[in-house]
């Protein structure tokens, strides 16, 4: 399996995106945004004290150093007077040569043993390290809800819904996880015969009509629970994700039931692509995945397994002390962690103030932080200057906390409660001496080289996820979904596998063959043939060939152009209610195939 890439956001030399705030970014926050900030203080209000605002206007700044007053007035906006911390004034940035404090490290205590746990090492073979994941429970749940929800749908139509088994289920996964490693354009060529297509997989496993008939049906959740929800739509009571709740909660069980992660975890978010019209989609544009659903997600840093995760609804109006901090919190099972873990996270999570309530439940923390947070030094002393050489390094310990600054291409600011200022660790960077580059030795921070080391724990499966994806193009949100919680189970059970075999293993892609095989196995023996049907295109592809309405040359009125001279399309035999037609000599096509079919 090739070696999964790390994204952007590591330390490196060609990095673009790093932790030192814009010029727009100086309003002292330990909340993801003013207006999360506000949202947590419903009673809070915008009136300055009495006096304050004269006071401040009326202090006298003249025998005071310009730099001092930068640094004292950074922060305001719109006439606010936060005082600063009490140590501003004593505190200077220290050199590299100057003698830091260890911190006294927390015993590592798990409340299991790290590693996958003694059951799951009764599995041997892909499908049963599968099963661990989609479990009896979660293919019982899955076939009923189906069975109803495609029942429903064909009341009152000629065509009968048939229930489906398990056996079924499995058939369709199968199908499901061959298609994120062999691609087609369109789902209906996986059962073409013609010259172009010709797989003998997928006839073999299900009919193309069973299989789209399972697609349109699928469902996760309960239908009277999905009408009793609707029904509290605009209310607080509403679930946003009442639709994956059933398969969404047992995925996220047995993720935690069956592996233990190690010493060193992460939490970053994870993007499944989507631009459905839905609230809960989000934007963020510093990720390859710019639109979709956002996950915020805890794992294993060695390995890139998915311990926790949850889906991200949007923003909730009874938060807490902000985004940052309650994900990390929530995904921080410490009943089921235990004591002594080491977390490494971004600077959109890192706070003083998250970093020592982890430090009194016994986790210590370790990531970029914005310089803009509450707590952050504010002193100028000592400080970076302009033409700061590469490698250099200044520190500040503020009680359990430090803070540390290392120039490398640009400034990188890091904040830890379980590192050392400085331990003499060296990295290679290119710098230009005398015209000429050349590869030196520059030192590097106990932090920035530990975060490099550890932060890549949910970069890491997002790379073995996106190798054979699952996700295709649904119209429903919560299918799009579904098909990301089977690449998090396929993904989990294949690091599970490599864990617990001790001789040679297989790699990813030779782990889904071999469990798309087994799945076909365990299904009803299919009797489909391949399509026989092809479409030439005409000998001469001249003007009076090519595609036109059907009311193109007629007198037709507006009102009657969607519906005049209407037949059935020539490819699916069912669609004559669009209003978009076209004809090709004596075939005709409805919109939602088209003339590429």
């Amino acid at each position: 399996m090739a070696k999964a890439r790390k994204k952007s956001k590591y330390i490196r030399e060609d990095d673009q995106e790093w932790t030192i705030a814009s010029s727009d970014e100086s309003q002292d926050s330990e909340y993801d945004s003013e207006r999360e900030e506000i949202a947590t203080s419903p009673t809070a209000s915008f009136t300055a004290p009495s006096g304050s605002g004269d006071a401040a206007a009326s202090t006298p700044t003249a025998g005071r150093p310009r730099a001092a007053r930068r640094a004292r007035g950074r922060g305001r906006r719109g006439g606010s007077s936060r005082a600063p911390s009490s140590h501003t004034e004593e505190q200077q940035w220290h050199d590299v040569g100057d003698d830091d404090v260890e911190p006294a490290q927390v015993a590592f205590m798990p409340v299991r043993q790290p590693g996958p746990q003694q059951e799951t090492r009764v599995a041997t073979s892909p499908l049963q390290f599968f099963r661990l994941f989609f479990t009896d429970t979660v293919l019982g749940t899955l076939m009923a809800n189906t069975n109803a929800y495609g029942a429903k749908r064909h009341e009152g139509k000629k065509e009968v819904w048939h229930n489906i088994g398990v056996d079924d289920i499995f058939s369709y996964l199968a199908m499901v996880i061959y298609m994120g490693m062999v691609k087609c354009p369109t789902l209906v060529d996986y059962w073409k015969g013609s010259r172009l297509y010709s797989l003998p997989f997928p006839p073999s496993v299900m009919s193309r009509n069973k299989f789209l008939r399972i697609s349109r049906a699928l469902h996760m959740s309960d239908i009277t629970a999905d009408e009793e929800n609707t029904a509290k739509r605009g209310t607080p009571a509403y679930d946003r994700l009442g639709k994956i709740k059933p398969l969404y909660s047992q995925i996220v069980k047995a993720c935690k039931a069956n592996f233990q992660p190690e010493q060193h975890i992460a939490i970053d978010e994870r993007m499944v692509a989507s631009k459905a019209r839905i609230s809960i989609k989000q934007y963020i544009r510093n990720k390859p995945t710019k639109w979709g659903y956002k996950l915020f997600v805890l794992a294993d840093s060695g390995t890139g397994y998915t311990w926790n995760f949850f889906v991200y609804e949007g923003k909730s109006p009874s938060a807490g002390k902000g985004l940052s901090y309650d994900s990390v919190m929530y995904l921080m099972d410490f009943d089921s962690l235990g004591t002594g873990y080491q977390l490494y996270v971004d600077n959109f999570y890192t706070s003083s103030q998250l970093f020592l309530d982890l430090l009194k439940k016994k986790t210590g923390a370790c990531g970029t932080i914005r310089t803009n947070r509450v707590g952050f030094p504010k002193t100028p002393i000592n400080d970076f200057t302009r033409g700061t050489p590469r490698g250099t390094i200044k520190w500040i310990r503020d009680s359990e906390l430090l803070f540390v600054k290392w120039m490398d291409t640009r400034e990188v600011v890091m904040c830890s409660t379980i590192h050392k200022a400085f331990t003499g660790d060296t990295t290679r960077r290119r710098v230009k001496t005398a015209g000429q580059w050349a590869a030196i030795d520059v030192p590097i921070p106990a932090p920035v080289k530990d975060y490099n080391q550890h932060m890549g724990g949910v970069d890491l499966l997002d790379a073995l996820i996106g190798y054979y994806s699952a996700t295709h193009k649904t119209m429903k949100w919560y299918k799009t979904l579904f098909y990301h919680f089977l690449d998090i189970a396929v993904v989990n059970a294949h690091i599970l596998y490599q864990q617990c075999q001790r001789g040679q293993s297989m790699t990813q892609k030779e782990f889904r063959q071999a469990l798309i095989e087994e799945l076909a196995d365990q299904g009803p023996a299919s009797t489909s043939q391949p399509s026989t049907s092809s479409y030439t295109a005409p000998p001469n592809p001249a003007a009076s060939h090519k595609p036109h309405y059907f009311k193109e040359g007629q007198n037709v009125a507006k009102r009657d152009a969607g519906s005049v001279g209407r037949r059935l399309c020539t490819l699916c035999h069912k669609k004559n209610t669009r209003w978009l037609f076209y004809m090709w000599c004596s075939l005709v096509f409805c919109c939602h195939k088209g003339l590429l079919q």
